[in-house]
């Protein structure tokens, strides 16, 4: 199932009144919807998320970091990696060091946090992996950086 965002209307079928009077902020009227497009098109990003996809895919160690704050924390293969020095070792090795691509087709925004749910390649070992391998991952933002990210496999099929 692919998703597009909504100008008009939320999950709980809020309108751009509701937020004119600020009752909502406007990213949260870009809720997601039902679309019929066709999974190989793009997902419209928040700004974050598609400057961390971006920088994921350019192979770029410095931008790549440039998205986290200081101290931010990755939590990564039941690993955590506390702060831009340990979070640069894991991206060299894990996102980097793999050649790991991403491709969002889902995207979330749950009370100001962002969940993307991917489909990533690379060169890492994929024995015993589906194919797609399906991650989400969980993006705790904090003005314009991400402070926390979760990525996980998530299981459909219990």
């Amino acid at each position: 199932m692919v998703f597009i965002f909504s100008q008009n209307t939320t999950r709980q079928g809020v309108n751009r009144r509701a937020c004119s009077l600020g009752l909502f902020s406007s990213f949260e009227l870009d809720t997601m919807m039902k679309s019929s497009v066709p999974p190989s098109l793009p997902v419209a990003l928040p700004p974050l998320v598609a400057t961390y996809v971006e920088a994921t895919n350019s192979f770029d160690p410095e931008r790549f970091l440039a998205t986290f704050a200081e101290d931010a924390l990755v939590s990564d293969q039941l690993r955590d990696y506390w702060g831009k020095p340990a979070i640069r070792e894991w991206a060299k090795r894990d996102i980097i060091g793999e050649s790991l691509t991403m491709n969002v087709t889902k995207v979330i925004n749950h009370y100001g946090n962002y969940i993307a749910t991917a489909n990533v390649d690379g060169s890492y070992d994929k024995r015993g992996l589906p194919d797609p391998l399906v991650l989400a991952f969980y993006f705790t933002p904090q003005s314009d950086l991400i402070v926390q990210l979760i990525i996980l496999r998530n299981r459909y099929d219990i």
